[in-house]
This record gives C-alpha cells, structure tokens and sequence, in this order.
C-alpha cells in the first residue's frame, strides 16, 4: 500500500462512522456474535495460514486463533459493561455519563500473533462505536485479509473495517491523518515510542505496547516438575517470539544445590527433547533472516563474555538447512555476569538466560533493574513467598508458577507505566480499552420545580418530618451566585 492508500482507507473509515457510530451498542454486538461465530467455524483455515507465514506449529496458532476470539467474545458483552451512570445530586439536578466513540481508529500489529494481537483492538474498538484502519505486519498479511472475508459475511457495513499493507510511509500517513482519532501499536519498544511520541505531538489518543525482558524466579521449595515444565513452554514455545516469554531464570540459593541442580538439568533435557517443525509439540522456525541473525548474535556475545551454552540451538541450522525457513531451536546460556547483554536485553527468540542469585533481594534487584515492564513470575510452593515476591517485582502482568501471566477476559493486558514496554495511555483490552476507545461524557441537568399540589405538598411533608427545616445544598451553585 501507499500514502493514497492510507488516505483512501482513512476517508471511508471517516465516511462509515456517522451510520455506524449512530446504531446501539447492541446492534453492534450483534454483528460482532457472528463474527465470533464464523471464527469459531473457520478456526482451522485460519490457523493453517498462520502456520504458513508466521511458523507456528499448529497447536500454537489454534491458540492464537482462539485467544484472539475470546476477545471478540468479551466485546459481544460490552451492551452489559459501558453503561453510563445516573444520580441526584442535588434536589433539583442530575448528572450522569455516557459513552461517545472517538471516530477513527488506527491499528498496527506486529507478525508473532497475527490473528490475537489484531483483535485485542478490533472488536472492542467497533462494538464501542468507531470504525477501523488495521495496518497487519508486512510480514504476515494472509490471515487478516481472511479476516475481512469473515467480517463482510458477518454483515459489517463497507467502511467500517479497512485494511492496508506496508510499513513506515504507510505508518506515518496513518498516524498524521487529520482523521485519525486515536492510534494502537503492538511492536518493539523503540518503534512503540516513535510511535506514541508522533501522536503525542499531534494530541493524539494512543496506547502503543512496547518489548519486554521477563524474568522467572525459581525458589528452592519449587516443584522442579512443574517448574522445569513451565519453563521450557515459556521460552521456547512460539520460537520465543512474544512479548510475554520468559528470557531470564533467575535460580535462588546455592548453585551446587540439590534442587537448584536438578531444576537446572530438567529444564535443558527437556528443552533439547523439543523437535523442529510445525506440528502439535515442535518448535518452527523464527519469522525472516534479520531474526535470525539477530538471536545467533545474541548467543556469540554471551560466548565472548565468558557464558556458558548449556543447549546449543544453533545445531538446527544445519540439521533444517534444505527446508525453507530460518530455524534456530531452544537455547540454555548460563551465565556468571549479570551485566550480559543477552541479560538484559531483548532477544525475542527461543533462548533462556540463566543465572544463579544468592537471595531473594539480588533477585528482585536484578528483576528491578531492567527497564522492562511487561511480565514476571515466582514459582514456589509457599503462598508467604509468593506474595513477597509479588509485592515487590517491577512489571504489570505477574505470574504465580505461570510462566506466561497473560490476563484473561475480563482482566486487561499491557505493560508497566513508566517502562519500555508501554507508552501512551491505557491498556489495551478489558476495561482500559473501554475508557480508551471512548470518550466519557458528562451531563449535568437541572428542571425547574413542577408547580403541581402532589409536588407542593411532598416539599410540605419533608419539612415536618426535618422539625420544620429541610437541608440545603450549600454544595448547589446552579441558579445563584
């Protein structure tokens, strides 16, 4: 696509909203119910074309499928969750609130979810009332243009959902459009500031959900089963390409303890069992080239600062080097510098970096000190432990013996104010997105007093029931001076 196209799509989005904004919240969730059903019902194609241009294996992108549904199914709810509120707030006046859409709304997604992370905008956005720009990722276009398909047998009006391709020219003409009402990005975090500093300018609404370096927090009371098991799923599944993977374990005590050594050696058998490929239980290939060579940078530095490979992914290169894709399996660096890059920066491929911490403060120093915010987890067998650990770690999304804390519906997803990995206002689905996709307005009435003998009397009544004295408002400014 290009700037027309950016425009074009901008200006029947602009075109659509007066009808559709103007139909009540239930009609809209009508629509959107069908919609969820066609998903449901079509659930398969689209997992295959998300295998097909993302690498997926195909138990992971029916997941992808189905979170990004469970979306579409809390925005069908919205008609029970944006109600306005009513109150007396005085004797003779009223306020109360209501929901306005904004108008235009522009989306742009990343290539690692390309079904869920569009939908985490789409359906709460147009049930609330706005119409939509969706830019997916250059990377995976196939499964959106699928999802038009679905929303124009659905009934969706022409306009209210437009879709175009390509990258940064297309981007900056859809956030610079006069049109443009408020503006979602999912991505790396120097883009989600680019992105959410050129709106600021321009004062406009946007949430943009930047990267992330999560860390997982091992006690010695954890179940190394479990935890081993967990771990494992957290870095490596999806090739480590999500925002909400583990990249860090942080194992508290001593590093030639019992536990410590077991949970250590479980987790990388158990990682070096996973298979390549793309069906139920492999691990696929990372998205392009530029992936690739990014993580295998990663692991060649940790090598020169004196870091451990404990599992060396880099055997797939060769084991897959006559089937397409760009393929590097689950990685184990142990680590003795806490200062690595590969620990504190983000990697966003299958590899874990390990370290051994001597007590819960260094682990929590360690956790505090990136400038992250999206997700941290404890795994332990004492509830005590987990609530200090939960009080005092620097992310949004926390898991207890969850290796990937993603909120479900109704709870809300995005990351830490303040940190890398959110800019803007808002998170990005649940309630945060009902306030960020509408404006709250307030309405504040006063009627004269009815004149009538019922009305006359019951102000006659109250006084004697006060002794003759009914209060007053001094709060009440409406009418007087």
């Amino acid at each position: 696509s290009t700037s027309a196209d950016a425009n074009a799509a901008v200006v029947a989005a602009h075109a659509a909203y007066p009808k559709w904004s103007s139909m009540t919240v239930k009609a809209r969730a009508a629509l959107m119910l069908k919609f969820h059903a066609l998903v449901r019902s079509n659930a398969r194609e689209l997992a295959q074309l998300i295998v097909l241009e993302n690498g997926k294996n195909m138990t992971e992108a029916l997941a992808d499928v189905a979170k990004g549904n469970e979306t579409v199914e809390y925005a069908c709810s919205l008609p029970q969750l944006m109600q306005g509120k009513i109150d007396r707030v005085s004797s003779q006046v009223t306020c109360q609130d209501r929901r306005d859409p904004l108008g235009v709304i522009v989306s742009i997604v990343p290539f690692n979810f390309p079904f869920m992370v569009p939908h985490w905008t789409l359906p709460i956005a147009l049930v609330t009332g706005n119409t939509i720009v969706l830019k997916p990722s250059e990377k995976v276009p196939l499964c959106m243009y699928k999802v038009i398909e679905l929303l124009e047998e659905a009934g969706f009006p022409k306009g209210v959902v437009n879709l175009v391709n390509g990258t940064k020219e297309v981007v900056e003409s859809l956030i610079d459009h006069s049109l443009v009402r408020a503006v979602t990005f999912v991505g790396s975090s120097p883009v989600a500031k680019l992105v959410s500093d050129r709106c600021r300018l321009l004062n406009k609404r946007c949430t943009a959900l930047g990267g992330a370096k999560n860390h997982l927090i091992a006690l010695p009371d954890c179940d190394v089963e479990g935890t081993s098991s967990d771990v494992v799923v957290s870095y490596a599944g999806c090739a480590g390409q999500r925002c909400m993977a583990a990249s860090v374990l942080l194992i508290v005590g001593d590093k030639d303890g019992t536990q410590q050594k077991a949970l250590l050696q479980k987790v990388t058998q158990k990682a070096a069992n996973i298979q390549p490929g793309t069906e139920p239980g492999k691990v696929g290939p990372v998205i392009d080239a530029q992936s690739l060579k990014k993580i295998l940078r990663y692991i060649e530095q940790s090598e020169k600062e004196g870091a451990t490979i404990l599992l060396d992914g880099r055997s797939w290169m060769s084991q897959m080097a006559n089937t397409k894709g760009h393929w590097i399996g689950p990685t184990v660096i142990l680590h003795e510098n806490k200062t690595d890059k590969a620990m504190n920066e983000e990697v966003f491929g299958p590899v874990l970096s390990v370290h051994h911490v001597g007590s819960w403060q260094e682990a929590i120093a360690i956790e505090n000190a990136s400038p992250f915010g999206n997700a941290a987890a404890i795994y332990t067998t004492n509830g005590g432990h987990a609530e200090w650990f939960m009080k005092r770690v620097r992310a949004s999304m926390l898991g207890v013996n969850v290796g990937i804390p993603v909120p479900r519906e109704p709870f809300s997803f995005g990351g830490l104010y303040g940190t890398e990995s959110k800019y803007g206002d808002m998170d990005i689905t649940g309630d945060g997105a009902i306030e960020f996709f509408t404006n709250r307005i307030k309405i504040t009435s006063k009627w004269p007093a009815p004149s009538v003998p019922e009305y006359v009397m019951g102000l006659e009544q109250q006084q004697q029931e006060n002794g003759g004295d009914c209060s007053v408002d001094h709060a009440n400014f409406a009418g007087r001076m």
